[in-house]
């Protein structure tokens, strides 16, 4: 297949083109900048310039491909609603692009607001503030083929830069290495390779189904997240109130545990990275 692929040079996407290239798929990938455009040429796709507001840029090469998926996601916090606006409008970009045909579309979403140990068929409320999933039922009522990637919050790997690096940098500040409450909260996570598979995994069975899990380690206690990082720095670990997460406390709170048996069995899908713990007692993660 020719795919095309949003967040192309991202953590999760880089990794997804290298995996399509790998098995024998042509990728094309957007890139926003000269530096990052050179890097995704360098791996053997060819570069679509260009951002999550071209949104003409995006019908265009959705139009041009066999298949896509967008992985691409402003993480600014500090601009979630608007983030998640435009990732809406970049989806809806891309399904027009593709409504009415068998060719799919692949978006990407998160956990949160799912219950513990949920399964794919649990459906993430419309009041989510990221919208990617909703947006991806409406276009599949519109007909388009489309599925939802569900990302554990922990995808990991040498390079990791989301979730676990921001509790190692509270750590580092602090001191503490700090968990909620009891810490018996749960995190999934996935290692960044494992992740990539399920896409195109999903993509070679035809998109079968309307979400998938990318989740290896199911449930990882939050106080077994705290204890590895405060061994990887040498820290105490200890309960904290909420307050010590600033910011971060809706998720560090947060429940965010799913089940992925459904996912593996479809797929055929086996993890083979090694899993979350394992790899925060990797000393790259500490590196100042």
């Amino acid at each position: 297949m020719h795919v095309f692929v949003t967040g192309a040079t991202g953590w999760v996407g880089s990794a997804v083109v290298r995996d399509l290239l790998g098995a024998g798929h042509q990728v094309s990938g957007l890139a926003r900048c000269q530096e990052k455009a050179a890097a995704l040429a360098a791996t053997g796709a060819k570069v679509v310039r260009g951002t999550l507001d071209d949104l003409d840029v995006l019908h265009s090469a959705a139009s041009a491909a066999d298949a896509v998926i967008h992985t691409a996601f402003n993480h600014d916090f500090s601009r979630f609603a608007e983030n998640a606006e435009q990732d809406r409008r970049a989806i809806l970009a891309l399904g027009g692009a593709l409504r009415g045909s068998e060719r799919p579309l692949l978006v990407t979403s998160g956990l949160f607001g799912l219950t513990r140990g949920a399964s794919e068929l649990e459906v993430v409320s419309p009041a989510s503030p990221r919208k990617s999933e909703a947006t991806a039922r409406d276009l599949a009522e519109r007909g388009v083929r489309v599925a939802t990637v569900r990302l554990a919050p922990s995808v990991h790997g040498a390079g990791d830069h989301g979730f676990v690096p921001i509790l190692i940098r509270l750590a580092r500040e602090k001191g503490v290495s700090a968990y909620p409450g009891d810490g018996s909260h749960c995190w999934s996570g996935v290692h960044r390779l494992d992740a990539a598979r399920v896409y195109r995994l999903a993509l070679e069975q035809g998109v079968t189904q309307s979400v998938y899990h990318a989740v290896a380690d199911e449930a990882v206690p939050f106080k077994d997240i705290a204890q590895a990082i405060g061994r990887g720095l040498g820290v105490p670990v200890e309960s904290r109130e909420r307050e010590h997460f600033g910011w971060f406390a809706h998720m560090a709170s947060a429940n965010m545990a799913v089940s992925s048996e459904y996912t593996r069995g479809l797929l055929d899908w086996m993890p083979s990275g090694p899993g979350l713990l394992t790899d925060l007692e990797n000393p790259g993660y500490y590196a100042a």
